[in-house]
């Protein structure tokens, strides 16, 4: 038996005109891999999409691959993710699996307030895969509480769990302080635990619960991740060993300067040096400049020559980060690193209290910010009213508040 897991293609997620299609070129590169080696099935542990309601060029790639996937016998099994889930419960996912193009394994009923997961069966191997969605905000965490697990753990044959959550137990440093949730809300006793939303890869055996894995993003989502891994990849798992599979769409390099006590000048002098004698054909570039300079402004390191050097260079984008980058002149300003949701979590704490809550812990003040994020971040569907997405908004708005109340 063998089975790709794929996680975190978040296609459309860059904006930028030329990476616009990047997402979209490493999730082609992905299911031809697929095809090459000729997997059995594949699994997605959640944001095959950037948003539950992504742009019509972009679906319309994903589903020519997917329709190939159709074509070739390889089904695809996934779980809706934080990007790609809609609290309204309409996402193109939906749509898709109508389609017949791939199957939602996070199905089950509910059962004297509880939630009981069901099985879908891979025909072709006999596995069985069942999983769980992921939230913004790890607002998935309701459901582990309220999840039957012993149907669950006294299946038998080789099992999956789909998740898209990070597990507290497996944080990495750089991510200690993200919001996670206990590995004692995984149902036990699976063969192979499908991850996602955490951007690393990682995988280990650990007692009780198998093999627990995330393969990281398709391809890097942010200037950050460019930085700190410079490609994507998923996993090939074959007879229980995992190969992963890198996918590099364009090269990488990362140039960083540290302009502390350095005037502009020096710091361009610096910047000079880093790129002299090479050659940047087909690579994206991330320049990172931070530190305090000793005089003058950013505008006077001169930029814009750097970025025509690199281009002749042949280069194909370049993108730099100065938000650590300050002067004496003015006074510091601080700025939060990491995920969409973090900084969001980061604001919401920050300012938690200036508006008045009657009867509302901090916890739940929070929670339900989140919530209202949620419901605030829908978008208007193709072809949908201006009239009749604006009530839309309001129906979810109203429900929220009466869950409040």
């Amino acid at each position: 038996m063998k089975f790709a897991h794929l996680a975190d293609c978040h296609i459309g997620a860059w904006k930028d005109a030329k990476l616009r299609n990047i997402n979209t070129k490493a999730f082609e590169r992905a299911i031809d891999i697929c095809i090459e080696k000729k997997v059995d099935f594949i699994v997605i542990a959640g944001d095959l999409f950037n948003t539950s309601m992504p742009a019509i060029d972009d679906l319309k790639l994903v589903v020519q691959k997917l329709n190939e996937l159709k074509h070739k016998n390889i089904p695809v099994y996934l779980i809706a993710g934080s990007h790609d889930f809609s609290p309204s419960g309409k996402t193109m996912l939906d749509v898709l699996e109508s389609a017949s193009l791939f199957f939602n394994v996070a199905k089950g009923e509910v059962i004297n307030d509880k939630l009981k997961l069901n099985f879908t069966f891979d025909k072709k191997t006999n596995v069985k895969i069942t999983g769980m969605i992921g939230k913004r905000g790890s607002l998935e965490k309701k459901y582990y509480e309220q999840l039957l697990k012993d149907n669950l753990e006294k299946e038998s044959g080789y099992k999956i769990f789909l998740f898209h959550s990070l597990l507290s137990e497996l944080k990495p440093k750089d991510l200690e302080k993200a919001e996670s949730q206990p590995l004692s809300f995984l149902p036990k006793y699976f063969d192979y635990y499908a991850g996602g939303h955490p951007h690393f890869v990682f995988h280990a055996k650990e007692k009780d619960y198998g093999t627990i894995a995330y393969p990281g993003p398709l391809f890097p989502n942010n200037f950050a991740e460019l930085e700190k891994l410079g490609r994507g990849g998923f996993y090939i798992v074959e007879n229980n060993k995992l190969d992963f599979e890198p996918i590099q769409i364009y090269n990488t390099s990362n140039i960083k300067i540290d302009c502390n006590h350095k005037t502009p000048e020096q710091v361009n002098e610096a910047l000079v040096n880093e790129i002299k004698g090479k050659e940047f054909i087909n690579t994206i570039i991330t320049i990172r400049l931070f530190g305090s300079l000793e005089s003058g402004k950013q505008s006077d390191i001169g930029m814009k020559e750097i970025f025509e050097q690199l281009y002749d260079k042949g280069a194909y984008f370049v993108m730099k980060n100065t938000n650590a980058l300050t002067t004496k002149e003015f006074e510091e300003i601080k700025v939060s690193s990491g995920s969409v949701e973090e900084i969001e979590k980061s604001v919401i704490k920050e300012h938690l209290g200036q508006a008045k809550f009657e009867n509302m812990s901090s916890e739940q003040q929070e929670k339900l910010i989140q919530i209202l994020i949620e419901v605030l971040s829908l978008e208007k569907d193709e072809g949908e009213k201006v009239a009749d997405f604006e009530n839309r908004v309001k129906t979810e708005m109203d429900k929220v508040f009466e869950i409040r109340d």
